[in-house]
This record gives structure tokens, sequence and C-alpha cells, in this order.
């Protein structure tokens, strides 16, 4: 895998770049704690899954990766299991 951009945590990512994420991903994975919610972007609302996107913060959780059009947000071994095989 090459990873194409890595960005420090220090920049923060709000509810925009969430949105623009969402928009270009096919399915987007969000875990928050032992739950995790899947997205099909073809029928999902924007706002909802930017919503879900988001930390207590409002900014983007951690970590976040996209692998294609596929975007993970959140710690999830069975999402990082389906994503990367």
């Amino acid at each position: 895998m090459v990873i194409k951009e890595e960005i420090p945590a220090s920049r923060k990512l709000a509810a925009k770049e969430a949105r623009s994420i969402a928009k270009e991903s096919s399915k987007v994975y969000v875990a928050k704690g032992k739950k995790l919610d899947v997205f099909d972007m073809k029928s999902a609302s924007i706002s909802e899954v930017t919503e879900k996107m988001l930390g207590p913060t409002g900014n983007l959780r951690a970590p976040t990766m996209r692998v294609g059009k596929i975007t993970v947000v959140g710690f999830s071994d069975d999402a990082f299991q389906t994503v990367l095989g």
C-alpha cells in the first residue's frame, strides 16, 4: 500500500472536510467504541454521515483512512479486515 497523503494530528479537519470526504466516497465505515456504522453513499444522507464522522470536539475522528473510494473513520478491526483484507 502506498500512502498518498498523511495529515498530522495538529491539522484539524472539521465538518467541511468531513463532508467533502464523504461525498468523494462510495462507502463510509464509522467506528465509535464497539459500534460500526456502514454507509452506502449512493443512498446515505450526507449530513448524517458527516455528523457520525465528527468527534465531540467537532473535528474528524481519528484514525481516518481512505482506500480507493472507501473511507474508514475511527478504529475497528472488522472494518480494517473488510477494507484491507
